[in-house]
């Protein structure tokens, strides 16, 4: 299987990549003609420069001499920007090759597919149990709109185009879309709303999800279709655009209402296009009309922006029920598994397509109920605050009160009273499902999942049944050591007990790998969050309460990204594993889920992953209690190691002042800012994770990703214990996730990019400690791995990281570049012109990420 894949991947995208890209230096592009025909040069130059230990302005100024040197200084930067302008349309070909050979270069039958799953238990004979399985099960795959993603819409219809004329083989209509790619712009002059992130992301819900969940329930239906009606959540869809409040002040009620509306236009598009195949089909006497008549439904409510024509999700579903009816018994069922297949998206997704879910931070939340006790005080006493936690819960459990959002002045405030009763409104036009979550970013403990509770009885629900998931969000590593006695003081309420029954005793848990990772490294995060796992199973189950975990992944593995499936096929016996929820985002989306083919492998992975948890004893999945206080002992001196590098007086100002970390929020990406808090100045507890991690993975450095972990393994192989680490890496699926996601981040880390700092003066030691511990983690890596090279056991990954590294390596060059002389006229070093040099860091960040994927 992996030569089939190396030789595919060598035929359909590096040979093509070089017919393809050569294609631009034909074009009347501007970039071409002052760049193209020098890229070569400049990246022999770069990797030359780079290996001789130069640094970025010697290597450029040595290339400018070779190559350019009529150039005055301003043309030079001119030029530099015609180079990035060129490899940022190299990457989207890559990015369209990849997809137009998705099947061919990834293992879409291969031993973790569903379709491989599927075949095993008919083997095996376990129809039955798995039968059980699916109408249990669920997979619940949220996309979140946080800002990974520089592609705009645009560019990511030609790169749509582009897929589709290279996998027919039209080679002329790929030249006029390059023309075309070669003359849109990369970048947005002013940053996205809220609502714009929203549209954006519709596209993939209409496009590649819904109708590969529709491929997804018809594979499944053929051999347990009574099962699966039992179950309308076995794949389900999450929306945080327009509902994530968390550190976002542009995001209001009229948002969130507007964002719902949007959501249910789009379902109804796709009912819309669905039955108008269908009446292509389905002409048979006393039927054809019936159908006419569902396609005149969703054509009204299409064209009705009052609300007042909206279809009835019922009576829709018994239309098609009668007109099922009909075929079957006077037609011959001709037909009829296509309208069934409509039928079961109908099912699954209502008129709400995705279910928005409402965050926000647990002091945000204090803030507001402190208001609202100042405006009413007949509803809780003034010193609640000052009260013991536990006198303060019973008080805050049973509030009752009826609160208007419209007295406060502050924005913040008031949207935060609206937003808990703006769910009541979307459920009342989209469906309960629409909006049944409120997620407490920063969840201390029990308190902050009490508050939620008491604001929502005084604002909009008062006596009436909480139909919505109070879910706390853990993200610190001593949050996540508490957790789990955290749920055990919420599950012995009894008012909150009460609540849960009428949410059919199941409580879900949401676990962030981003801010754990931050906060306490990449082992002892995992592991944290594992931990945390299994504390909160076994309290939910002394409870009788079932968790269902939440896992808030982002795209690289410093944040919980890489192999996502192996994780949850990892999740052994002592981890509720019922349904399987994570949020994807930016380029994850368009990586994972971009086309078809994709979304219907990724999610395909994670149906198996979590079914066969429940089908198949595998040994591998459960870690014994040695192995237990093995990786225990690790994680923990992975965190001091960790600690270490978090406390030095240097890491805040190394980011600060030699990353990108202070351009994230200047590139016009996202709708949320950059930082928690105002002002300029950086305080590491007000970072947040994607610009964190981002920073690094722009200087190609990925500490996030390994920091800490060789220094654990090379203590364990000091102690004797190496071949105990090995044993682990093969025993443990969990184990050799961890290390083998690492390895992902280790092969897109390229310390020679920065090797000049080592002998700049301020930072000249602090980069010799993070390239120290680089070169200890690959070296146990592979040591405990048994690989000669990093991802030798991955080689699609390898090859495509490998051919995205050697494009975007000027970028690199140029970004620490214009890097380099931003300090240097901070040092007072002659008249540099700094917007320049900022505006070229923000552009080569948009294709260093573009190439990555999966970089923050």
């Amino acid at each position: 299987m992996d030569s089939q894949i190396v030789k595919s991947y060598q035929e359909e995208i590096e040979l093509k990549y070089q017919l393809y890209n050569s294609l631009f230096l034909s074009l009347q592009l501007e970039a071409v003609e002052k760049a193209g025909n020098l890229i070569p040069l400049l990246y022999e130059a770069c990797n030359t420069g780079l290996e001789n230990g130069k640094d970025p302005i010697t290597i450029l100024q040595k290339f400018f001499k070779n190559h350019k040197s009529e150039l005055s200084p301003e043309d030079q930067n001119d030029f530099l920007f015609k180079v990035i302008q060129y490899i940022e349309r190299q990457i989207v070909l890559i990015d369209a090759l990849e997809d137009a050979a998705y099947n061919k270069i990834h293992r879409v039958k291969g031993e973790n597919s569903y379709a491989s799953m599927s075949d095993r238990v008919q083997k095996a004979n376990l129809k039955d149990k798995m039968a059980e399985a699916v109408k249990e099960f669920g997979v619940r795959v949220v996309l979140t709109a946080h800002p990974t993603q520089f592609y705009p819409g645009p560019v990511l219809a030609i790169i749509t185009d582009l897929m589709m004329a290279i996998k027919n083989g039209e080679v002329a209509r790929v030249r006029d879309l390059l023309q075309q790619l070669g003359k849109t712009p990369f970048f947005q002059k002013i940053k996205p709303t809220p609502l714009d992130e929203a549209n954006r992301l519709t596209f993939y819900l209409r496009d590649t999800f819904y109708p590969a969940i529709g491929q997804l329930l018809d594979k499944t239906a053929e051999d347990y279709k009574d099962a699966l009606e039992q179950n309308n959540q076995f794949i389900s869809l999450g929306f945080w655009p327009g509902g994530d409040r968390d550190g976002n002040p542009f995001v209001t009620v009229d948002t969130t209402k507007e964002v719902a509306a949007r959501l249910r236009n789009t379902v109804t598009n796709c009912y819309y296009r669905d039955v108008r195949v269908l009446k292509r089909r389905i002409t048979f006497a006393g039927v054809h009309d019936k159908v006419v008549e569902l396609e005149a439904l969703l054509k009204a409510e299409l064209g009705n922006a009052s609300g007042k024509s909206n279809v009835d999700l019922k009576e829709f579903l018994a239309r098609i029920d009668d007109i099922e009816t009909l075929i079957i018994d006077e037609h011959q069922g001709l037909f009829v598994e296509k309208l069934q297949s409509l039928k079961r998206k109908v099912q699954l997704f209502g008129f709400y397509l995705a279910s928005i879910d409402i965050r926000q931070d647990s002091r945000v939340i204090a803030k507001a109920l402190k208001e609202v006790i100042k405006a009413y005080p007949e509803i809780l006493p003034a010193n609640i605050f000052d009260m013991e936690e536990k006198e303060q819960m019973q008080l805050l459990m049973n509030a009752r009160g009826a609160a208007d959002a419209n007295i406060f002045e502050d924005d913040v405030v008031k949207d935060t009273v609206a937003s808990f009763g703006v769910i009541k409104d979307i459920q009342r036009m989209n469906g309960e499902r629409g909006a049944h979550r409120y997620i407490i970013s920063n969840c201390r403990g029990p308190i902050d999942v009490a508050r939620v509770l008491a604001m929502f009885r005084i604002c909009g629900w008062g006596y009436d049944e909480l139909t919505v998931d109070i879910v706390p969000l853990f993200e610190t590593i001593d949050d996540l050591k508490l957790a789990g006695e955290a749920m055990r003081t919420l599950y012995s309420n009894p008012t909150y007990r009460k609540h849960l029954k009428n949410r059919a005793d199941r409580q879900t848990v949401m676990l962030g790998f981003s801010d754990g990772t931050k906060d306490g490294g990449y082992l002892m995060a995992n592991w944290a969050i594992f931990s945390a796992k299994e504390n909160i199973t076994l309290k939910s189950r002394e409870s009788d309460v079932e968790v269902v975990f939440f896992d808030g992944r982002g795209g690289p593995p410093a944040r919980g990204g890489g192999n996502a499936h192996r994780f949850y096929a990892a999740m052994g016996k002592n981890i509720d594993s019922r349904q399987i929820q994570m949020t994807v985002q930016g380029q994850t989306i368009s990586s994972h889920y971009g086309i078809e083919e994709a979304a219907v492998h990724n999610m395909g992975y994670l149906l198996s992953a979590g079914l066969s948890n429940k089908l198949f004893s595998k040994p591998q999945n459960q870690l014994q209690e040695t192995q237990h206080d093995f990786i225990e002992e690790m994680a923990e001196s992975s965190y001091q190691k960790y600690l270490s590098l978090k406390e030095h007086p240097l890491f805040v100002p190394y980011l600060e002042e030699i990353s990108t970390l202070k351009y994230y929020g200047k590139a016009n990406i996202g709708s949320r800012p950059s930082k928690r808090g105002g002002g300029d100045k950086i305080n590491f507890e007000d970072l947040r994770a994607i610009p964190f991690v981002g920073a690094w993975s722009q200087l190609k450095q990925n500490v996030p990703g390994f920091f800490g972990l060789g220094t654990a393994l090379k203590e364990q192989e000091e102690k004797g214990n190496l071949q105990a680490c090995i044993d682990l890496y093969n025993d443990s699926i969990f184990f050799k996730t961890l290390l083998s996601n690492s390895m992902q981040s280790m092969s897109k880390t390229n310390f020679e990019l920065t090797r000049y700092l080592e002998k700049n003066e301020r930072f000249g030691e602090f980069w010799k400690m993070l390239y120290k511990e680089y070169e200890l983690t690959k070296e146990m890596l592979l040591k405990v791995s048994g690989l000669p090279e990093l991802l030798t056991d991955n080689p699609r990954s390898k090859m495509s990281i490998r051919l995205r590294e050697r494009v975007v390596l000027p970028l690199l060059l140029i970004q620490q570049y214009a890097l380099m002389k931003i300090q240097d006229a901070k040092a007072g070093n002659g008249n540099v012109p700094v917007e320049v040099y900022e505006k070229m860091v923000i552009r080569a960040m948009f294709g260093n990420i573009n190439a990555s994927r999966n970089s923050a």
